[in-house]
């Protein structure tokens, strides 16, 4: 596992429990300035829930994350708490607020996720229909910044 971040290594020292374990390693978003956005959310305590599309995979609950930010660079291990599939409507005003992003709230979430899941998935014509995985999260390191 050595092609792992070093944030990664530091976590799993500190907990060997996870030493077996082989984290998800990916930003948020679709363009570095996203991820980097995104990314200062997280560490920000703001953003704790994310989003996507059934068809690109489904985490395991308790699974691991390591967050990327535009540069490539890891920025923080977050931990799987909640998974739930639903239509990508289906999603809620708590959910919509957890995300943490643009005002909070459901027509901003919705609006602006029928954007990047077309932008991701341009084959799809009924977004509101998309299978969609509905994901809530814990950060888990660096120390200072876990939940």
């Amino acid at each position: 596992m050595t092609d792992l971040p070093r944030l990664w290594h530091e976590f799993v020292e500190a907990h060997p429990e996870f030493a077996g374990e082989r984290p998800e390693v990916e930003p948020f978003g679709d363009t570095p300035e996203m991820a980097d956005r995104l990314g200062q959310l997280v560490l920000a305590g703001t953003k704790r829930a994310t989003a996507g599309p059934v068809e690109e995979g489904v985490p395991p609950d308790g699974a691991h994350w390591v967050l990327l930010d535009g540069r490539g660079e890891a920025v923080a291990v977050i931990r799987t708490t909640e998974i739930r599939i639903g239509r990508l409507d289906s999603v809620d005003d708590a959910f919509a607020w957890d995300e943490g992003e643009g005002d909070r709230t459901r027509d901003w979430w919705l609006d602006a996720h029928r954007g990047y899941f077309r932008r991701r998935l341009p084959h799809v014509t009924d977004f509101d229909a998309l299978p969609t995985v509905f994901e809530r999260f814990t950060v888990v390191w660096p120390p200072a910044l876990a939940d």
